[in-house]
């Protein structure tokens, strides 16, 4: 009853990640676990643990908006089945989520409220996050919320957000959405807004570990993480997918599957001829893969489609052939490959053996030489 009620407009202290975790009866050995995983999974190095550890006990929870435009929610769905630690946990623990129209209780005007209170109270405060590509055509009309467009609300929200994450392909790259002939002419984020730090964490949808990662970097350091030439963390998409697949010891010995059903597909060879865009694609799938680790599109029996790659959806058929690819120059075909890559093994062994018989015999010539002064 004699509890102080806070001002109207006076801004509540907003509680680090260990006075909530303390507050919901963590122990300081569960935070620092925490501290742990998440380090790893935003691909921290463990000498730079203790920033983690001094940020997510000092700093408070960022308040985040969270948009959706064209898209399916997939990445949304993707996001909530992240298993270490339970994104739910993140949701509602570690960040402030203040807005999203997927996940929020709220409706119509009281969501609305929630929204512009956020932006309002919390310039150049608050993370921006948007799953879906954003309609250009016809005013911006094919896809409209509360009354205004996708264009009008993702510009006047980018406009005091702290940094902006483009959440899956729609929003990095434009999806399918995007695909030719684009009748929406429908628009990446990173297309629309400029003037702001924008990570695209693309994918169909990314993985949600992946989607954590890039959330705890920002709460961890206050800024983007290093990016690639396509504004992706390059702690998930430095390397090709082809790089890390466990198939990829096939590949180099020219063993592939010919079919789906075949017996070379039941013995789990390579799928690059039916179409893997593995070695074209860049992406933490085979190393993070999905549902709790379980598995990766590859180890399920189906090639990648290279989902995370601009216009992936325009690069031909997902079960045509790749002609060829960047990184291996010598080999023309995937039928080439193996044979290749044996001929080069065994040339180097002879090269390499007619080079030390040539040393043996000079240096014995050498000796006679010496002998013989």
């Amino acid at each position: 009853m004699n509890a102080k009620k806070p001002l109207p407009g006076k801004l509540q202290k907003r509680l680090t990640l260990w006075e909530q975790m303390r507050s919901h009866g963590h122990s300081r050995r569960d935070f620092l676990k925490l501290c742990g995983w998440l380090a790893a999974a935003a691909g921290i190095e463990a000498g730079a643990l203790s920033k983690v550890v001094h940020a997510l006990e000092t700093k408070p929870r960022p308040p985040v908006v969270w948009f959706h435009f064209q898209e399916c929610t997939c990445c949304s769905e993707s996001f909530i089945r992240s298993s270490h630690p339970l994104v739910a946990d993140i949701v509602l623990d570690k960040i402030s989520l203040d807005y999203t129209e997927t996940l929020q209780a709220a409706a119509g005007h009281q969501a609305e409220k929630s929204l512009h209170d956020t932006m309002t109270k919390y310039k150049g405060q608050y993370l921006m996050l948007v799953e879906g590509s954003v309609p250009t055509a016809d005013g911006g009309v094919h896809c409209c919320i509360g009354g205004r467009t996708a264009l009008d609300i993702v510009t006047e929200a980018a406009r005091d957000a702290q940094a902006i994450v483009a959440w899956g392909s729609c929003a990095s790259n434009g999806c399918v959405q995007a695909a030719r002939p684009n009748p929406t002419s429908a628009t990446p984020i990173h297309k629309i807004i400029s003037g702001k730090p924008i990570i695209n964490v693309p994918g169909c949808p990314p993985i949600g570990e992946v989607m954590a990662g890039t959330i705890v970097h920002l709460l961890t350091f206050g800024r983007i993480p290093q990016l690639d030439s396509q504004g992706r963390p390059k702690a998930f998409y430095s390397r090709r997918v082809h790089d890390t697949c466990y198939r990829r010891p096939n590949f180099d010995a020219g063993l592939f599957a010919e079919s789906f059903d075949d017996e070379n597909a039941r013995k789990g060879y390579c799928l690059y001829k039916l179409g893997c865009r593995g070695p074209t694609t860049y992406n933490a799938c085979a190393v993070t893969r999905w549902n709790e680790g379980v598995s990766f599109p590859i180890q399920s029996g189906h090639g990648c489609i290279g989902c995370s790659e601009a216009g992936f959806w325009d690069n031909g058929p997902f079960y045509e052939e790749l002609p060829s690819f960047p990184g291996f120059g010598i080999e023309s075909t995937a039928d080439s490959i193996g044979l290749t890559a044996v001929a080069a093994a065994a040339a180097g062994v002879a090269a390499h053996a007619a080079y030390a018989g040539l040393r043996r015999k000079a240096d014995g010539e050498k000796d006679q030489d010496k002998g013989g002064e």
